[in-house]
């Protein structure tokens, strides 16, 4: 009996490049961050409300289908409520609640298209879109 090595998604070569890029980018941030933390002397209660901030934003993102909303809006584009229904399989209450949020938030755009009939369509904000590649690479360490 023979075992077959479970195909990855991502091939060794492209994970590779994946890989070499985040650190890049980590290395960027970091280098950034010491700069600001060189020029400017920042006080504890400073770096406190900047956390706080950041806990809100993280609290917000890791509910129940914010990030499965703004994954799907960014390889979709835009999609209709029902679209967004069907391939979450998310009931409508709850899919409601969350684009209200996350059109509150700023994170997705809603746009009626007059008809008839009138329809709704929600697409990334910006800041959405850079949620989401912000997100990947943390969800891809973590997941690793």
């Amino acid at each position: 009996m023979t075992t077959t090595k479970p195909k990855s998604a991502l091939s060794d070569e492209l994970r590779g490049l994946i890989e070499a890029r985040m650190e890049r980018t980590l290395q960027a941030i970091e280098d950034t961050l010491q700069r600001i933390l060189e020029k400017q002397e920042m006080r504890f209660e400073d770096l406190k409300e900047v956390i706080n901030s950041l806990e809100k934003s993280f609290s917000l993102l890791s509910q129940k289908w914010n990030l499965e909303i703004l994954y799907t809006l960014f390889l979709r584009n835009s999609m209709g409520f029902g679209g967004l229904k069907k391939i979450l399989g998310v009931n409508s209450r709850s899919l409601s609640d969350k684009l209200k949020t996350l059109t509150h938030y700023g994170y997705i755009q809603r746009t009626v298209q007059q008809g008839p009939p009138i329809r709704v369509t929600y697409s990334l904000s910006e800041r959405g879109k850079n949620t989401v590649l912000l997100a990947l690479p943390l969800l891809y360490y973590s997941s690793a």
